[in-house]
């Protein structure tokens, strides 16, 4: 089941080439619930304000080391729920869906609708060179000092300016033997209104940064907004974002469906809440079904499971599974 925004070009397309839940069974779990979206928002940004509050209130040098880490875990939430937005999962109504998604994105520097466009070419032609993503998880595992050196430059902010810079018109990937240079202009079934309002959010997102820095350092408040916001959301969102990606689609086995393409995490909570936040561990029914909400991705796994559609999937049991698989020696990438 495709999601169905009423414009050709915005659609994010169902890509299972066979039937795998009867179609009654994704229409329910696709429903949305505007109190559970709710809930996941005040989850996050309460998480942010409470850390940021306490930090500030009883300035233990202890908070302010630990307070940056959490931080950063509820900045991935909301990343996670800018990309439901983008999805149109987080409210039924288009206009309040995308503002919502604007609040979640903007603050980190995304611009919502820019993610859409390319987040749509990755969903549409996942694991194809048109997949700009395909720089981020393919060719793993590729050793381990390659890896390491990644997230070295992760906590170096070196790679939250390399994103910040492709979501500005920079070249997702340079051009391969595989395939061209990848930008987000290329996307030629984008409709003319989406690539508006990326162009219109974008600036958005520059304007607000700049009202933000403004207004800290008129205040006095830099050094806080430094440390606990610009800090973790250049640093360690970067590095848990790397994670998550490698572990959803690094070192797969099958790049052709995905079933294998894609990779499912069974992990315990304490794990999800930093790299998988909103059931993201689920990634292959969200891959199968972009059109069920987070919250209801635990039922389309089971369901999946029942009707056996899972029996040959890319299913890891532990994190250390996973881990071992795109830190293994490098290799030839998935065909």
């Amino acid at each position: 089941m495709s999601v169905s925004v009423g414009h050709r070009g915005e659609e994010f397309r169902q890509t299972v080439k066979r039937p795998l839940l009867a179609p009654a069974v994704v229409k329910r779990l696709s429903a949305l619930s505007p109190w559970r979206a709710t809930a996941s928002l005040a989850l996050d940004w309460g998480a942010v304000v409470s850390l940021a509050t306490a930090t500030l209130w009883l300035d233990h040098p202890a908070l302010w080391c630990l307070a940056p880490v959490g931080i950063a875990a509820a900045q991935h939430g909301l990343a996670i729920l800018a990309h439901q937005a983008a999805h149109y999962r987080m409210f039924q109504t288009r206009w309040l869906n995308d503002a919502v998604g604007m609040l979640c994105a903007a603050p980190l520097g995304v611009s919502m609708h820019t993610y859409r466009i390319l987040h749509r070419i990755h969903h549409n032609h996942l694991y194809t060179p048109a997949d700009p993503d395909m720089a981020l998880m393919a060719g793993y595992p590729r050793g381990r000092w390659k890896l390491a050196k990644k997230f070295i430059k992760d906590l170096l902010g070196i790679t939250a300016v390399k994103n910040y810079l492709y979501f500005f018109g920079r070249p997702l990937r340079k051009a391969t033997p595989d395939g061209p240079a990848v930008h987000a202009s290329m996307a030629d079934d984008t409709s003319e209104a989406l690539r508006r309002a990326a162009r219109a959010d974008r600036r958005l997102v520059v304007a607000l940064h700049i009202v933000l820095l403004g207004a800290a350092v008129a205040t006095g408040w830099w050094p806080a907004y430094f440390v606990l916001w610009l800090l973790p959301l250049v640093t360690l969102l970067q590095l848990v974002l790397r994670l998550r990606a490698l572990c959803e689609h690094g070192a797969v086995t099958d790049a052709s469906t995905p079933l294998r393409a894609a990779r499912t995490n069974l992990v315990p909570w304490h794990i999800r809440a930093w790299l998988f936040p909103h059931q993201m561990h689920y990634h292959i029914e969200h891959h199968l079904y972009p059109s069920v909400p987070h919250y209801r991705l635990p039922e389309c796994h089971a369901a999946l499971r029942e009707a056996g559609a899972l029996d040959d999937a890319e299913i890891s049991e532990s994190l250390g599974a996973t881990w071992r698989k795109f830190f293994a020696p490098a290799t030839q990438a998935p065909t």
